[in-house]
């Protein structure tokens, strides 16, 4: 089971790197990947540093080209195909069938991912992009139980990867525009839930503090309230005369306990979230995945989860717990 980890810069490639990732995923500063927020990403110069890093170290870099071009930015995205290309990329994370065609026809021999963005959740989807595409991998929404998981994968030749940590979506990947309802800008195309220019953190009087998006207030934190990242899904609202997170809790997803099941799944691949996190983030997380999936490989029947490791993470956690999300559905 590979350990895929964030890499929002090159201090973060680093992180995941020395840490014990055996991949790390990183992008572009431009539309084409979808965590296109300033500060992040690579230049030309440092990607290529980047990559020689990595592979002085046995670690693949994974490069994302999951949002959806326009006509009038299409050039952008054959550029970072081809760049991939020369800079000798292990793989390119794709979502949409034009930017996926072209990079199967200029580069032939590259390995392409299927993005979440793709938004495949069934062997039908993953097998029309194997046919077409000849796809390496799937990274399946985080909608899917862990017993759907299971069946995908004995359905299909494709190999899997499944996020294990990180920020949730409660939307299958690909298909929101609550950001471009309120924003004007699609996460989907612009590569941000929340561009930067919409955001805003108005500290109040008394210690706490407002998060707006274009000026709607999305949410409200008291003074020793953990805040998150403002987006519409996970924002507080009133509904019926009651304010509450009427989408989503900005919790985050830790699947460290269902390990052992991922495992006997068939999971090729975990994904750690947060290229938009510290390199301190990417760091910590890194560090105790490695741990654990090197100790579950080791001795399976004895495989246990220190405490320090959920506590950890915790820490490091999105919102004020974390969930499996998804994989459990005990109605199920």
């Amino acid at each position: 089971m590979e350990l895929v980890c964030p890499a929002g810069n090159l201090p973060s490639l680093k992180a995941a790197v020395d840490n014990g990732a055996n991949a790390v995923y990183l992008g572009l500063k431009d539309d084409t990947n979808a965590r296109h927020f300033a500060g992040l990403n690579f230049t030309q110069k440092n990607i290529a540093q980047g990559i020689d890093y990595a592979h002085q170290k046995n670690c693949k870099v994974l490069m994302a080209l999951n949002t959806y071009p326009q006509p009038n930015g299409w050039s952008r995205w054959q550029n970072a195909v081809d760049q991939a290309g020369d800079l000798g990329i292990d793989s390119l994370i794709i979502a949409d069938l034009g930017v996926m065609d072209y990079a199967r026809k200029r580069w032939p021999q590259m390995n392409l991912h299927l993005s979440v963005q793709g938004s495949a959740t069934s062997y039908e989807a993953i097998e029309f992009y194997r046919r077409h595409f000849d796809i390496k991998r799937v990274i399946l929404p985080r909608v899917l139980s862990l017993k759907q998981v299971r069946q995908l994968i004995k359905q299909t030749d494709v190999d899997v990867e499944v996020f294990g940590f990180g920020s949730l979506c409660v939307m299958v990947e690909g298909r929101c525009i609550l950001s471009s309802f309120v924003c004007g800008d699609s996460p989907n195309t612009f590569g941000a839930c929340s561009p930067a220019s919409a955001v805003e953190w108005v500290y109040k009087a008394d210690g706490g503090m407002e998060t707006r998006l274009d000026d709607l207030l999305v949410d409200r934190y008291a003074p020793e309230e953990k805040a998150a990242y403002p987006t519409i899904c996970k924002g507080r609202f009133n509904v019926a005369n009651k304010t509450y997170h009427a989408l989503e809790e900005a919790n985050s997803l830790n699947t460290l306990e269902i390990l052992p099941e991922l495992f006997d799944a068939g999971v090729k691949a975990i994904k750690i979230e947060g290229r938009q996190r510290s390199p301190a983030y990417v760091a910590q997380v890194t560090r105790i995945w490695r741990e654990a999936i090197d100790q579950y490989q080791k001795q399976p029947a004895a495989f246990q989860i220190p405490q320090k490791w959920m506590m950890e993470l915790g820490k490091v956690s999105e919102g004020a717990q974390t969930t499996l999300g998804a994989y459990h559905r005990p109605w199920q």
